[in-house]
């Protein structure tokens, strides 16, 4: 994936967008420093947590200013690089199934089992209170 991002870089530089020159750039240093670090992640998890700390840091400034319309920009810059996002039902829907199939099942079961299928797909604060009124 860092190839791919180097590539990009390119061919930003080469059109003279800044915006997703300088988005990429924080990727693909996410990505060496990911790389050089005791316990590497996949690259899709670094996406994935670069894409999740920029939606966290929208929160921080007020709606409308310059600065969210930024970070929005850069997040649609890497969506490309995180896996699609699952719906609301395609949630409930998965979570139904592995009820159906484990009755009985608790809490830390169910998230246990879903956690890897959601990863970066859903939010997991989300997930949390949509298991716990699937399970009540």
């Amino acid at each position: 994936m860092i190839e791919r991002v180097s590539e990009e870089i390119k061919a930003a530089m080469k059109a003279k967008d800044k915006d997703r020159l300088d988005t990429l750039r924080m990727l693909k240093s996410a990505f060496i420093e990911n790389n050089t670090s005791a316990k590497p992640k996949s690259d899709v998890e670094v996406a994935i947590a670069h894409v999740k700390k920029l939606k966290d840091s929208i929160e921080s400034y007020p709606k409308g200013s310059p600065e969210v319309e930024k970070i929005q920009r850069e997040i649609e810059f890497l969506a490309s690089y995180v896996p699609q996002t699952m719906s609301k039902e395609e949630f409930e829907g998965l979570v139904r199934a592995f009820i159906q199939n484990n009755p009985g099942s608790d809490f830390g079961s169910v998230m246990k089992a879903i956690s890897p299928e959601i990863k970066g797909r859903f939010d997991g604060r989300e997930a949390s209170q949509i298991v716990k009124t699937m399970l009540a």
